[in-house]
């Protein structure tokens, strides 16, 4: 049997799995209380951490399929949205509540350009390979992806932070406000770099593959 006709193996049960959580990666930050938004954060780690681990899996073990080359980029592209779209309410429509600072709100235009990307990426992606040219991640794609991982985790988990404050009775100590602090100009920091890095590679991926604008023209 040809492998790459193969779907049952382990690096496609984990990319089933993440398209599987993206539901509920949607859902969690709207529950009240800090144990919801908790979750969220270690299920988002999780499914972040199996990404680059079903990667590895595929290539040493020889078990690249269609299913996989296929779905893998989706279930990354579903749980952007999956977690981008919870972010940018909360930190828009809470923003007095969480008492989040104008530089840890994130801007609707910032959302549609990461969204944006990837959108225009998979119709790229498709129109090259329909002309027999295959677009693999490169370098500056793979650190955007990074970043947009941290930035989103970090978000996650500030959230829960907050909600966590007035219960477990942190409210007002020196930890909880330089954390707080910190947290929010780490979160703002890392959005800023993955926002820059997504429209550096898309233009890094327009340059190296103009030869198909020019042979289409």
């Amino acid at each position: 049997m040809n492998a790459r006709s193969v779907i049952w193996n382990l690096p496609n049960v984990l990319t089933m799995a993440r398209i599987a959580i993206t539901p509920v990666v949607a859902f969690l930050p709207f529950i009240e209380g800090y144990w919801p938004k908790f979750a969220c954060f270690v299920i988002f780690v999780t499914a972040a951490i199996t990404d680059v681990i079903d990667g590895r899996i595929a290539r040493r073990r020889g078990l690249i399929t269609d299913f996989g080359t296929t779905y893998d980029p989706l279930a990354d592209k579903l749980l952007l949205f999956a977690t981008l779209g919870p972010i940018w309410w909360i930190s828009t429509e809470r923003e007095a509540l969480y008492g989040i600072p104008f530089w840890g709100s994130v801007p609707l235009w910032v959302c549609l350009v990461l969204i944006g990307r990837e959108f225009a990426m998979t119709v790229f992606r498709a129109w090259a390979e329909r002309r027999g040219v295959l677009m693999p991640a490169g370098h500056a794609g793979k650190m955007k992806a990074a970043l947009q991982n941290v930035f989103i985790g970090g978000t996650l988990a500030w959230f829960a932070f907050r909600d966590a404050l007035r219960p477990l009775g942190w409210e007002g100590t020196a930890l909880a406000t330089w954390w707080n602090a910190f947290h929010g100009g780490f979160v703002a920091a890392t959005l800023g770099i993955a926002t820059t890095l997504t429209i550096y590679s898309f233009v890094v991926y327009l340059i190296q593959y103009r030869r198909l604008f020019r042979s289409a023209a």
